[in-house]
């Protein structure tokens, strides 16, 4: 087709093992796809310990000194200005990590995280852990399923198969729970 691209994905950096390998030995407490949804927060207070074995500095709780930021902008003296907030940041690596759950197909939250992630000083890669399946009360009370994982697959590869908008990153990791 015309106009069309092609695109092909490097091979994953050796960090990515660690965390794909966390969210399987997770799986049995995260699963979206059976048992009750958890809050973001909740997911990512049951991820925290292996993050950290992994070097993570990880977001603690919704208190400001409990919250982990990273900067955007500087001001004067090189003092942060502007910063986003980020549920974990490994320094190593340069990886901005953010876990999401309902919101991130029906408040559109990935794109948010995108965008403040791509705006963070010192943030070569992006993960984002979203739920396989949101699932949620609709019309009448019935319980309707959103493939939110897909949803973020379908989305990235868009992104990266158009070359319109090029993101700053050196990879994405995009993982499903």
């Amino acid at each position: 087709m015309p106009g069309a691209r092609s695109w092909t994905s490097p091979r994953p950096p050796a960090w990515t093992r660690g965390i794909i390998e966390l969210f399987t030995t997770s799986r049995e407490r995260i699963d979206t796809k059976r048992g009750l949804q958890k809050k973001s927060d909740d997911v990512l207070a049951i991820l925290r310990p292996g993050l950290e074995n992994l070097k993570f500095l990880v977001e603690k709780g919704k208190k400001a000194a409990d919250r982990l930021q990273r900067p955007v902008l500087f001001e004067e003296m090189g003092r942060p200005g502007h910063k986003y907030e980020i549920d974990a940041y490994q320094e190593e690596n340069k990886i901005v990590l953010e876990v999401e759950a309902g919101r991130t197909t029906k408040g559109n939250e990935i794109y948010r995280d995108l965008i403040h992630m791509s705006l963070m000083v010192d943030a070569d890669f992006a993960v984002i852990a979203m739920p396989l399946a949101y699932r949620h009360k609709g019309r009448e009370e019935t319980i309707v399923e959103v493939p939110s994982y897909d949803y973020g697959k379908k989305l990235l590869e868009a992104i990266y198969a158009s070359g319109r908008l090029q993101l700053p990153f050196k990879g994405i990791l995009l993982t499903g729970y």
